[in-house]
This record gives C-alpha cells, structure tokens and sequence, in this order.
C-alpha cells in the first residue's frame, strides 16, 4: 500500500470532501509500515475497505417553527466501520454540517473507539441545523423530526448514537423520546441520557475530564507535575467547561476560553466561581463567552482563537482544525509544551509537523478525548445490565481506560530517539485491532 496513491484515488472519488481526505491521510502516513508488513491485509484489499463508509443514510428533515413555518433540513448517519462492535457515535447539529465532516468524524471515531478496549464500531451523524437562537419547543419538534429520519437504521445492538456539538442532554432526551416511541421499546439506544431514565453518572464530565487524564499520563512520562501550570482552553461547551473543571480540582490555572464569536483571556486565572458563572451563562441562559469580560473586567478579543497568548499547556475543544500551522508556531514561541486535544482533529496537519518538530507533547483526539465514548460504552454496559454504577466507579473505570490508550500509544508511537510520536502510536494502536477483526470476520 502506497498512501500517495490510496488518496489520489480518494480524491478522484470525493473531491469535494477535504475534512474526510485528510483524517485518512493523517491514518495511511502513521500506519503505511504496519500495514505493508501484512501482505494478507494489501490480498484482501483491507485498506479500501477500511476507509469507505459501511453505510451512510440521508434524510430530509422538516419542522415547524414558532410561527408556524416549515422550515428544511438535511439529516446524515454515516455508518463507518461494526467490525468489533455496534456503530457508536455523536450527532452534530451545526450549520457546518456535511458529508466531508460526518465521514471523517465517523473515520476517526472508528479508531477512537477501538483504543477504548470495548467493544464499538465507529459512527457519526448529524444536520446542517444550528439550535443557536432557536427555542425549546422549535429544538424539540426538530429532534422529534430528526429521529423520524434516522430511528429504522438504529438500536441498542446496531447503531447507539450520543451528543456532540449542538447536541447534549436536552437534545438526546428529545430524541431517545421520539424513538422510544416509534420503536415501541425502552432500551439504550441512546447515549448521554438524563440521569433519571438510563444516563451514565459521570457521562456529562468524561471527555473533559478524559482529557486531562491522558495530559497527566504524557506529563508523567518526564516527571512534570500540573499544578501551576497555566492551560490555554479553547471552546466554552460541555467539553471545555469539564476541562477546565479537572484543571483546577489538579491545581493548573486555566485562562481563556473561547466561542464562535471569539475568545476571553483572564491572567488571573478562572477560578471555581468564576467557571459556574460560565456554566450558567452556556448552560442556562445560551449567552456569549464575551459576557464573562463584561462581568471580570479581563481581555476579550472578537473574532479572534486564544493560541497567541502565553500559557504553559493547550487544550483545543471546540472544533476541528482551529488551530493551523502559524498558531501552532505562535504557541511554540509563547512558551506551550504540550498540546492535548479534547475537540476531534483540532488541528491541521502543519500545526501538527511543527508541535511534533519541536518534540513538544502531542495527544490527538482520537486519543485525548476518547473519555467521552467510554463512558458512553459504559452506559450502554449498565443500560444492558439495567444498573447504574456510582461516580467513583466509573471515574475509576475512566481512568483506567486513558490509562490503557496512553501505554499503547507509548508502545506503538516510541521513536528511536525516545520521543513518543503519539499521532502515529493512536493510529496504529487503533488499526492493528479494527484490521485483525475485519481480517477474522472474512470478506464481506
């Protein structure tokens, strides 16, 4: 296999979905060696089969608004790759929604949910609706609609989708709603649910927490301690909220956080109090992150992405490739030595040749912020066993499972130089056990 011209081909067969072209491109340059010492996998034509979707459903989505109208969307399932387990992945509702995205998501989330050690197939869905500005009912009677799309092609032992961007507790309980009734069952089909009817402790928290899980595991590896270290988060969501939260609970200093309409830099630090008025601005009132610098007094700059500040660490979750190849150099020159990605692939591959050319610490997603679907294979686990686990038993469990992605992308992503590449140990560490598993089940 030639990754040079598995893409060519790609490209002449998807031209217009860059997102998706160049998560596979990431993947073939990591595992191009592996691969080709497997001449059973290039027989059998395995590369191919690996990164074309299994399925994708498209849907028309229509809805009423408030005032009556019939308003239009696109709904997408891109169903990659069940080899080891049912399909398992997040729903976006953000107008950036495509097909390019979904595919490369779902890609990714393939990967990403082999290193987890249970047992999930890769998946991703979403529309091209935004819930921004939107009310209560308008967001309810699009989740009802959505799901008239989407419920025949899921189920607890198909397809269990949860929550991504635009898309949390309010809205899965919408849609797990919808489907309950139009498949007449009560089973856990659907991820990230209400405490109250089959949601995980611990679920809203994984991926933020997850996250500076596996920062502390590369911190350990040279014997660096987080506390007083000064952490650039991006994003002001569920992801970054629980970050941020972890972060102070360790003693690192978080200091800014963004939205799409750009971001706050606070040097004295976001404090406890300081982050629950962000949650209840996020959360509760659907505010902008520019409301915290009215309310501290500390610089806010429109438009702009945290990555030119000072800072010792940088937590990218918000969104994918908002940090490229001159941020990536603004963080270097302001001091950053490790990069840990709690969004999925935040970064553009020049932003990551120049953290990996000045050997800095680098967690890709797929790793970093596997947190959150495992803890959403351990709710389906207890949804399976119809029991709930406490908080410390799945923390527990959590950090056993970060635990485990970091000694493997230790062992695959090790260069000879001792430092750990560990874009290349995720993706191989994440191949080698999807490959196995399509290998073993036969051509199909």
């Amino acid at each position: 296999m030639k990754t040079v011209e598995v893409i060519n081909d790609l490209k002449r067969r998807f031209p217009n979905e860059p997102e998706y072209l160049q998560a596979v491109q990431e993947v073939l340059e990591s595992i191009e060696d592996v691969y080709n010492e497997h001449p059973e996998f290039e027989k059998s034509n395995l590369i191919e089969r690996l990164v074309i979707p299994d399925k994708i459903t498209s849907f028309r989505v229509s809805w009423f608004d408030d005032k009556g109208n019939v308003k239009t969307n696109m709904g997408y399932r891109v169903q990659h790759n069940n080899s080891i387990g049912p399909y398992k992945g997040g729903i976006r509702f953000h107008a950036s929604v495509n097909l390019s995205i979904l595919k490369f998501l779902a890609f990714e989330q393939t990967f990403k949910n082999a290193l987890t050690t249970l047992p999930m197939g890769g998946a991703k869905g979403g529309s091209d609706f935004s819930p921004r500005g939107k009310s209560d009912t308008e967001i309810m009677r699009f989740c009802q609609a959505f799901v008239e799309g989407l419920w025949k092609v899921i189920g607890p032992d198909t397809d269990v989708p949860a929550g991504d961007i635009g898309v949390g507790g309010r809205e899965v309980a919408y849609m797990f709603g919808k489907y309950k009734k139009l498949a007449g069952e009560f089973t856990g089909t659907f991820t990230g649910k209400g405490r109250e009817f089959g949601g995980s402790l611990m679920r809203p928290e994984a991926t933020g927490y997850g996250n500076v899980y596996f920062l502390l595991e590369m911190l350990k590896t040279k014997n660096i301690d987080i506390k007083g270290k000064r952490c650039l988060i991006s994003g002001s969501g569920n992801v970054a909220q629980y970050t941020c939260e972890k972060l102070l609970e360790l003693g690192a200093i978080p200091v800014s956080m963004s939205d799409s309409d750009g971001y706050i830099y606070d040097s004295e630090g976001i404090t406890i109090e300081k982050l629950e008025y962000i949650k209840e601005l996020k959360n509760l009132y659907r505010g902008r992150i520019s409301e915290y610098a009215e309310e501290y007094g500390c610089k806010y700059v429109a438009g702009g992405r945290p990555w030119n500040e000072k800072a010792d660490i940088a937590l990218p979750s918000a969104t994918q490739n908002e940090i490229d190849g001159d941020d990536a150099k603004h963080l270097v020159a302001n001091g950053i030595f490790a990069v840990s990605e709690g969004a999925n692939m935040p970064s553009t591959p020049e932003a990551i040749e120049v953290f990996q050319s000045n050997k800095l610490f680098y967690a890709p997603g797929k790793a970093a912020n596997a947190g959150g679907v495992s803890v959403s294979g351990l709710e389906m686990t207890q949804n399976s066993e119809r029991l709930s686990w406490t908080s410390e038993e799945v923390d527990d469990k959590l950090k056993w499972i970060m635990s485990n992605i970091h000694e493997n992308c230790v062992k695959y992503g090790t260069e000879a130089d001792g430092y750990i590449n560990y874009v290349k140990g995720a993706n191989i560490a994440g191949f080698m056990k999807v490959a196995k598993a399509i290998m073993a089940q036969g051509v199909l």
